[in-house]
């Protein structure tokens, strides 16, 4: 099972040339960001778990790489979501599916907004010494294990490559890898500089992430904040035409996070002279939920 030491490609986009960190390559079950996430979750023992509580969307990412590090582990998923499309449970796809296929038990929960289903699953977890709850997106100190090591394999390709300074881009969700790779890299003095923007809040929602995890502003990753309003989860043509362009360039990347990720790189590349990297974070499996909703609205494109 492949969870480390995913590879290096080289891309040409427009007029610039930008490495990417294959991290979609890793176990198709465990990939990208939430293999490097979890993985501390994986290569512990935790005696007595036999259920993890996890909540977020029921197309989220993490509800298949929780499902997945589940099964592996034989415990069992209970994954709570704000609410359940009609949609979707009459035609199951993309990692809900997937994620009910290994097991996982997808819930409506009692209360609505992430917060109030937090203090929720916490409440339950506290009265139960056999769950486990992982928080939203796995942000969680756990996440700094696996993490650091993926930040180690990127110092590694540097110093093997004879790069003594790098940019590396990510986009962010609860911003936990852009954190911990930053965390990493300052503390280690290198100079590669972690690049992040903000794809399901504003930059401030973003600070405080960081924050919650880490309160030193000095290992923080560096916000380039969009210049308008992006609502997540939303189709828009800008995206579809950018994730449309980095498609022949061979590699597939996802429609959620990728476009956003890559419009604010390339923003980014006008100011900077050092190699570029982007970490590809996996998530492609989510295409196929997302990709018909862009169909329908923007049919003239396909």
């Amino acid at each position: 099972m492949q969870l480390a030491n995913s590879p290096v490609e080289q891309i040409t986009l427009g007029k610039h040339t930008i490495f990417i960190k294959r991290d979609d390559l890793l176990h198709p079950q465990f990939s990208g960001n939430k293999a490097r996430k979890f993985l501390y979750f994986l290569e512990h023992a935790f005696d007595g778990v036999e259920k993890v509580l996890g909540y977020g969307s029921a197309q989220a990412n993490s509800l298949y790489s929780l499902a997945a590090l589940c099964q592996l582990k034989g415990w069992q998923l209970d994954f709570y979501v704000d609410h359940l499309p009609q949609m979707l449970m009459q035609s199951p796809s993309g990692n809900y599916a997937a994620a009910c296929a290994m097991g996982a038990n997808v819930i409506v929960a009692p209360v609505r907004g992430g917060v109030q289903i937090e203090s929720y699953l916490r409440s339950l977890a506290a009265h139960d010494e056999h769950c486990l709850l992982i928080a939203e997106g796995g942000r969680v100190a756990e996440a700094e294990y696996g993490v650091s090591k993926l930040a180690e394999e990127i110092a590694v390709w540097c110093k093997q490559h004879l790069i003594d300074e790098l940019a590396l881009f990510l986009p962010a969700g609860t911003g936990t890898t852009a954190l911990f790779l930053a965390k990493y890299f300052t503390q280690h003095r290198l100079n590669i500089h972690v690049y992040t923007c903000p794809v399901v809040g504003d930059a401030e929602y973003l600070q405080q992430q960081f924050t919650q995890l880490c309160a030193d502003t000095s290992l923080h990753p560096m916000i380039v904040a969009p210049p308008k309003k992006y609502h997540f989860g939303k189709c828009y043509l800008e995206f579809l035409t950018l994730w449309q362009q980095l498609n022949h360039t061979g590699i597939t990347f996802e429609l959620l996070y990728d476009p956003l990720g890559w419009m604010m790189l390339l923003q980014v590349a006008e100011q900077i002279t050092m190699p570029m990297m982007y970490l590809h974070q996996g998530g492609v499996l989510g295409n196929q939920s997302i990709l018909p909703r862009y169909q329908r609205k923007y049919p003239q494109c396909f």
